[in-house]
């Protein structure tokens, strides 16, 4: 019987994997160099494609940085357990093993982090987005768990997100500077157990 030829991909799966493809060669880019020198023209010949390919799927520059910014710091997040504390104690875990396993992703999102703190103009203002929302659903979990009882009755809502959004990103450069610190699952372990001690009523 002879080989089958192939089957043919369809327009959607050859569009998704020039996406995926640009994706990976701009993460790539901005964990290295940062974001402030790339250009389409760059992210199309590391990827394999026209500067024109880049503009098609992503319009502009701000375009495929935002889309860099959301694929980076796309975890799973936990399924509501016994209580709002254990959630945002497992979110610290969920957190800070996706930067540990998405190394150029999460320094891509932490690279422009810090270009973001020092007034990029592009991206500033998606960090800010971005980061009163992270805050926000936070801020919404510690509510919960002083109606649950399982966070001590006298938090800041807003107080404790930004502690929590704090520890995270310091915890998560260290993760990704060079050389890393050893031992990082006890640096994860070490992180829940600080969060579970502060929620505690």
């Amino acid at each position: 019987m002879p080989d089958q030829p192939p089957a043919r991909r369809t327009q959607r799966e050859r569009r998704e994997e020039t996406e995926r493809k640009v994706l990976g060669a701009a993460t790539a880019l901005i964990a290295q160099h940062g974001s402030r020198a790339l250009t389409l023209a760059a992210v199309g010949e590391a990827a394999g494609y026209s500067r024109g390919i880049v503009s098609h799927h992503f319009g502009s520059r701000e375009n495929l940085l935002r889309a860099v910014m959301r694929d980076a710091q796309t975890f799973t997040l936990p399924e509501f357990g016994d209580s709002a504390a254990d959630w945002l104690v497992e979110t610290v875990r969920a957190y800070l093993k996706n930067v540990t396993s998405r190394r150029p992703a999460a320094g891509a999102f932490l690279q422009m982090w810090g270009e973001a703190i020092a007034a990029d103009p592009v991206l500033m203002p998606l960090y800010a987005e971005h980061d009163a929302g992270f805050r926000r659903l936070l801020a919404d979990k510690v509510r919960e768990g002083i109606r649950d009882g399982s966070v001590r009755a006298d938090a800041d809502p807003e107080a404790m997100a930004v502690s929590l959004v704090g520890l995270l990103r310091g915890i998560a450069l260290q993760l990704i500077s060079t050389p890393p610190p050893a031992r990082v699952n006890a640096i994860i372990d070490e992180a829940e157990r600080s969060t579970r001690r502060a929620l505690r009523p």
